[in-house]
């Protein structure tokens, strides 16, 4: 059943790249779409079939593959990994659904957004850590051609910079991998089987330390960034979706499943450490993003920010932060996904992103007043006003990291005031005022550049008004996540596992 979520894909891809010639662009984009659509739908069949009761693995699916290495392809699903396979598919499906129909080189365009859709899918469900080192790296060369070759003016160098930065993560992440394999004498790659050996602390900070650091520079985190920003401005829209709303998120997903998982003890000797950390990032792309006069780097700097909410849950490791953890890495895709979107549409109609240049786009008449009022919303979201899906992450966040780490806390409370902040600029400069000369007589947007973002902005409200949805499927997982041999940690609360009513009260 998982088998399908990766497979469909890849037999789009092939569908595209072996089709009849000449295969126009319309029905290469209509393949990928439908592939993509049908991933997706696939995935809600799952989740209507998920037993939220059940914190272990569902649907697993299990086969030898290279024995000698340890590698077997080993799947399985839970209440971690459905929400963020779900996000995969929803977002790659409007990725697409959001690009131009006339793109070039149409065939190795969409081939290479469904392989970027079936291996991010595959990590997510991957129970083998070698299998999962394997697609995290696979996702790592269409993502690199995409910007390469579709991406602005220093797409070169962007790309470049990615390429180099997430080879080095791979990196320190195999090492960590095989140094817990070895260390423990395993006779394979399993995560389960890893899970109930308990290595000595000092080996532990020195696995531990490299995940960090391993996928530090994939969330990315404060000093590992400086791939981030470049790489949103230079690629495209569609790909800056994609790289903001569900690859970052390998990044945190690897650190709660891996670093969490298997060395909770290290993790919370470091737990202080993490959170102070995690502040820091926030901060710094809250103030990072104060200062740009680019629309899409300010929206890519306030990404390093949000982000760093997902490390302060995670560090405080209680039932409710690793929950709240799960739902800002959910909501901060949906919200990143429409700002960049509404972004792209900006400067497609308008040829500027420079906030010295727009203003008035508000307009009513000459103006782009629907997509300035679904950027008001998305900035609102993203702000944490109440009655939307970033109120309700950032509020678990802060109620389940509170007691544990009063101080980081209280300071990543003063980024959500700076996320207020850079998007008033943002909206007041762009949006409001007498329409700027050199923005007249924009082209007429379309319900194809409108749609997109309208059905993120309406999953926003929807599940900021009924946030249980979210919580539903993750609960029983997150309230579990930390292995049965850790029983109560120097600094890392192990509460037990809070109601539905007591996690909304």
């Amino acid at each position: 059943m998982l088998s399908a979520l990766i497979w469909i894909p890849l037999l789009g891809a092939l569908l595209v790249g072996f089709g009849r010639e000449p295969l126009i662009p319309t029905r290469a984009r209509l393949i990928a779409l439908l592939t993509t659509g049908g991933t997706f739908v696939w995935t809600i069949v799952l989740g209507s079939q998920f037993d939220v009761g059940q914190a272990g693995m569902q649907f697993s699916e299990h086969l030898t593959w290279i024995e000698p290495l340890g590698l077997t392809y080993d799947l399985g699903m839970d209440g971690l990994s459905l929400p963020l396979v779900a996000l995969n598919g929803l977002l790659t499906t409007i990725a697409i659904a959001s690009g131009t129909p006339s793109v070039s080189r149409p065939r190795l365009y969409y081939i290479l957004l469904l392989l970027l859709n079936a291996s991010v899918t595959a990590a997510f469900l991957a129970q083998n850590l070698l299998l999962f080192f394997l697609f995290y790296e696979v996702e790592l060369i269409p993502l690199y051609l995409l910007i390469g070759i579709w991406g602005g003016a220093n797409r070169g160098y962007a790309a470049t910079k990615f390429l180099i930065y997430t080879a080095i993560s791979g990196i320190l992440i195999l090492a960590a991998f095989l140094g817990s394999t070895l260390l423990t004498g395993a006779s394979s790659f399993g995560y389960e089987p890893l899970l109930t050996q308990a290595l000595p602390l000092g080996q532990q900070f020195f696995l531990l330390g490299a995940l960090l650091i391993g996928f530090g520079i994939k969330i990315p985190l404060v000093p590992f960034h400086t791939w981030l920003p470049d790489a949103h401005v230079e690629a495209s829209t569609p790909i800056s979706v994609l790289l903001a709303g569900v690859l970052l998120k390998l990044g945190t997903y690897g650190l709660l499943r891996f670093g969490l998982g298997l060395f909770p003890e290290a993790w919370a000797v470091l737990a202080p450490w993490l959170a102070s950390w995690a502040a820091l990032s926030v901060l710094y792309g809250a103030f990072m993003a104060i200062a740009q006069t680019d629309m899409k780097k300010m929206v890519a700097y306030s990404s390093i920010g949000h982000m760093g909410y997902v490390l302060l849950a995670a560090a405080a490791a209680t039932p409710l932060s690793l929950l709240a953890a799960v739902c800002q890495m959910v909501s901060h895709g949906l919200i990143a996904a429409m700002l960049f979107l509404l972004v792209g549409v900006v400067y497609q109609k308008t040829g500027t992103r420079d906030l010295k240049v727009l203003q008035g786009l508000l307009n009513p008449e000459r103006g782009l007043p629907l997509i300035g009022s679904l950027m008001i919303l998305g900035v609102m979201a993203s702000s944490g006003l109440p009655g939307m899906v970033g109120f309700v992450s950032e509020f678990l966040v802060f109620r389940g990291s509170f007691p544990i780490f009063p101080t980081q806390t209280l300071l990543s409370m003063v980024g959500t005031g700076l996320t207020a902040v850079y998007f008033l600029l943002l909206v007041n400069r762009v949006f409001f005022g007498r329409l700027s000369e050199p923005v007249q007589d924009l082209p007429p947007v379309y319900w194809s550049d409108r749609a997109p973002a309208m059905v993120l902005g309406a999953l926003v409200l929807l599940l900021g008004l009924q946030p249980n949805w979210l919580v539903h499927y993750s609960e029983t997982t997150m309230a579990s996540l930390l292995p049965a041999r850790l029983a109560i940690a120097p600094t890392v609360m192990v509460a037990q596992p809070m109601s539905k009513a007591e996690i909304m009260e």
